[in-house]
């Protein structure tokens, strides 16, 4: 007796058979650490890393980045701005990171606001046949809220938060327009949006 196994592969979750980048993001200048463990392969793109960022912090994409990589500056050109800005659309990360681990770039986003993303190579990994990346693995604290005035605005507005009599404790309830929670961070929420990237 035969038996036929029938897989819908449509349904197995997707292979990889690259390199594995561990990368911790750490928003700089904020004090308790607000950050994100993120396992990438190693083609991706700087382009694409972007987006991974933006939804593994918790940004919603509504200003221009750009990167500094080994003193190289990358981004989306834009005659406005940077005409040096190197084209990050097709930089893959293997090309500039190669098998080096523990090196260190940076990712600014919103250059009123500088928010400053320092993004360490913890290690390289194989992949696992298992998971799908990109993937958040770890991660503490909630993303700070758009357009709240950068490090200095943030640790500003926390202040006002936490004290109910302060003068602006109503007026900024009122912009921030839903509760906010500075210590959480939901894990499950930040792969839902990772995965979204890629279906």
């Amino acid at each position: 007796m035969i038996v036929v196994l029938c897989i819908d592969v449509s349904m197995a979750p997707k292979k990889s058979t690259q390199n594995i980048y561990q990368l911790k993001i750490t928003l700089r200048q904020i004090k308790p650490p607000i950050w994100r463990r993120v396992l990438v392969e190693s083609n991706t793109t700087l382009g694409q890393l972007h987006s991974i960022v933006q939804e593994a912090m918790g940004w919603d994409d509504y200003h221009l980045h750009s990167w500094n990589i080994y003193g190289m500056e990358y981004g989306v050109p834009d005659e406005d701005y940077n005409s040096d800005l190197h084209n990050e659309k097709n930089v893959k990360l293997s090309k500039l990171i190669g098998s080096s681990e523990k090196i260190k770039f940076y990712y600014t986003y919103d250059f009123g606001d500088s928010w400053e993303h320092e993004i360490l190579v913890e290690k390289i990994l194989a992949s696992a046949p298992d998971t799908r990346y990109p993937v958040c693995v770890a991660g503490k604290r909630a993303c700070p809220p758009e357009d709240c005035g950068g490090a200095w605005g943030y640790a500003e507005l926390l202040t006002i938060l936490n004290d109910t009599e302060n003068p602006e404790y109503e007026e900024k309830m009122e912009w921030l327009e839903e509760e906010f929670e500075p210590s959480k961070f939901d894990l499950k929420e930040v792969n839902s949006r990772l995965q979204d990237l890629y279906e």
